[in-house]
């Protein structure tokens, strides 16, 4: 199955719209794993082939789970489960870590880094660690209108309202001093 890899870093949420199902529920439950370093357009192929495998068998005792996933940036996995009909367990969710632990292995990144972050500066992600945030802020490379990649998000009602946010709407706000003119 050929999966399509979302590559345009400038979509808006109105395009996230049209990539997400759309017969999920906004309650639907949602996990997002960024990636140490985005994938080459072979792996991001490889990568949404075995999510498709992955949620496409999804089961939470012995029922289906309606699920999705999909390598979205070609860096972060956003896997969606709506829960409507058949409830993530906790050995289902245990699963949906299993495939993104062997991602992990598989191609020699780190998914679990939540002292990373990305920004969308001048089009492109560019990752920043935490502890480098502030400098970034002082030195004008960001400002708290530059776009989070808020990974915080739990539902896709959220992820379509709150995922790309910028700085100055999100709980980073209130790790840093923002300058004045923000």
């Amino acid at each position: 199955m050929k999966i399509k890899i979302v590559l345009n870093l400038l979509m808006s949420s109105a395009e996230l719209h049209t990539i997400l199902p759309a017969e999920f529920s906004d309650s639907a439950r949602v996990w997002i794993y960024q990636s140490s370093r985005a994938f080459i357009e072979k792996e991001a192929n490889e990568v949404n082939e075995q999510l498709y495998q992955f949620y496409s068998q999804w089961l939470s005792h012995g029922e289906p789970v309606k699920g999705w996933a999909k390598l979205l940036f070609r860096q972060f996995i956003v896997i969606i489960a709506d829960e409507q009909d058949v409830a993530v367990s906790g050995c289902s969710t245990d699963s949906s870590v299993r495939i993104i632990k062997s991602l992990e292995r598989q191609y020699s990144v780190n998914f679990f880094d939540r002292l990373m972050l990305t920004f969308l500066v001048k089009g492109k992600a560019e990752m920043l660690p935490l502890h480098q945030v502030q400098y970034a802020l002082d030195k004008g490379y960001i400002t708290g209108d530059t776009t989070l990649f808020n990974n915080t998000v739990t539902t896709k009602g959220e992820l379509l309202q709150r995922w790309l946010v910028p700085l100055k709407e999100t709980w980073l706000a209130s790790q840093v001093s923002l300058p004045a003119a923000q």
